[in-house]
């Protein structure tokens, strides 16, 4: 198999091909560096490429192959990580200025996760500053969409989406405040999971918003996922948010098997006139909903009454809470900050105390809410927009009063999950085409905390009956 051919393997098929000793994690490391030379120039998905040290433990995984050592599912297997997570000695930057020269003395626990598995770290990804959730504001440039580099790949985790979907790392690493993990990988066609609040450690991360941050994979099949997923899972030590429950071989639990799941479709979510989704994802979202029905899943419609104004609580959260990380970087260097995130910053600062309050006692109640649907129900489907990727508007600040409202409601598909704490998954369920461009459609699909098997194996039962998995991007 020759270098252009090998990076399309999925991370599984590479790990057992690895593991066969039919293809080395020198040629696979070598293979990805070809991919990032060609078509990185045209997504601008790295801010730092990893080479010398990539091919350093490639050549030491090797080794530890050749001599019967298995570190596990991603041993040998190249990936992408989020600039905001800690890399020791490699720069951190957030996508920032500001932190331009972070380099830190230590790895994150997701990092040393990832290496105590074997997997070999490519590089960092493109991101927006500080993980806003506006597409433009990196310091290294803007990140593009493979399906089509006028369009938003995705935010916070902009890197992460553009250079998996484009075969440029075999999984990757993202993080998920209001959606940042589920965004991306709804924009780019893949499968990307938020795990429950307190599933994976956070310890060497640079935070947005300390009670909805939650690092996760995103991946090309749903079995990538979880095999990045199992990596990164666990109580930390470290970090005193993580939960000490079990974690599970979820690759061992990818059945396949849904027959008597019960799963809700959440009504308001795909009532156009409330949310303004789109005929084409509500007719794909209804098509998946059928396809679970004829494996024998149980689908029935459920009501959240609430649910369309997480977008406007998760908002007001994550503001107040990033923007008080770190105050003096607004005060002492705001010309160092992008415009939008200086607007942001400065908007979070000025959210009075009662308002943040109330959010929190929203919060409370839609997580009430949702718990109790899930009562009902195994897991919950829904949108991860209102559609495919939008263009991006190049122009600093709010276009309108208007379109700043839109994008708050629009972040109740995603904001609704990152409240809950639960596990949330995208999957791409279709195509549609805009402008001559061919751009995924995603279904949501999402459970109960600390049930991301369940979750990923509904993923799993769509994903081995379709074959949206198998689609490229035209780059």
């Amino acid at each position: 198999m020759n270098n252009q051919e090998l990076v399309f393997l999925s991370a599984n098929d590479l790990s057992n091909k690895i593991k066969a000793r039919e293809i080395s994690p020198v040629e696979a490391v070598n293979a990805y560096l070809e991919r990032i030379n060609t078509v990185d120039e045209k997504l601008n998905a790295y801010i730092t490429v990893m080479a010398d040290e990539a091919l350093s433990e490639a050549i030491i995984a090797e080794k530890e192959i050749a001599s019967g050592t298995n570190n596990g599912p991603l041993h040998g297997v190249p990936v992408g990580i989020k600039d905001q997570i800690y890399t020791k000695g490699i720069r951190t930057s957030s996508a920032s200025k500001i932190r331009s020269d972070f380099v830190p003395d230590y790895d994150a626990t997701v990092v040393t996760g990832l290496k105590k598995s074997g997997a070999i770290i490519l590089g960092k990804l493109n991101m927006t500053e500080f993980a806003m959730g506006d597409p433009i504001t990196s310091a290294f440039g803007i990140t593009h969409n493979p399906w089509d580099v006028t369009r938003n790949p995705g935010t916070s985790s902009t890197g992460s989406g553009a250079a998996t979907s484009s075969f440029m790392c075999a999984t990757s690493l993202g993080e998920d405040t209001g959606g940042s993990i589920r965004g991306p990988a709804a924009n780019c066609g893949l499968v990307g999971i938020r795990p429950s609040w307190g599933r994976v450690s956070r310890y060497g991360v640079d935070g947005a918003s300390w009670s909805l941050d939650t690092i996760g994979p995103i991946s090309r099949t749903v079995e990538d996922c979880a095999i990045t997923l199992g990596a990164i899972a666990g109580y930390d030590q470290k970090d005193p948010y993580t939960k000490d429950v079990p974690v599970p071989d979820y690759q061992e639990r990818l059945t396949g098997e849904v027959k008597g799941l019960r799963i809700g479709l959440i009504k308001e979510f795909l009532d156009p006139d409330v949310m303004g989704i789109t005929h084409a994802l509500r007719q794909s979202i209804l098509d998946a909903a059928q396809l679970l029905s004829s494996l024998g899943a149980e689908v029935e419609e459920v009501s959240v009454p609430l649910a369309p104004f997480s977008g406007a609580a998760s908002r007001t959260i994550s503001a107040v809470e990033r923007s008080s990380l770190h105050p003096e970087w607004l005060r002492e260097r705001p010309n160092d900050l992008h415009h939008n995130t200086r607007v942001a910053f400065a908007a979070g600062e000025l959210v009075p105390a009662q308002i943040y309050y109330k959010a929190q006692k929203l919060r409370t109640l839609i997580r009430k809410q949702t718990l109790d649907a899930l009562d009902r129900c195994d897991v919950l489907a829904m949108p991860v927009d209102s559609g495919p990727a939008q263009i991006m508007d190049l122009t600093p600040g709010i276009p309108s009063k208007e379109s700043a409202a839109g994008a708050i409601k629009n972040a109740s598909y995603r904001g609704l999950f990152s409240m809950v704490s639960g596990p949330a998954l995208s999957i791409c369920c279709g195509f549609t085409v805009e402008d001559g461009n061919r751009l995924p459609l995603a279904l949501q699909i999402a459970g109960r905390p600390f049930d991301e098997s369940t979750v990923m194996n509904v993923a799993y039962a769509y994903e081995q009956n379709t074959e949206w998995h198998n689609e490229r991007p035209p780059i």
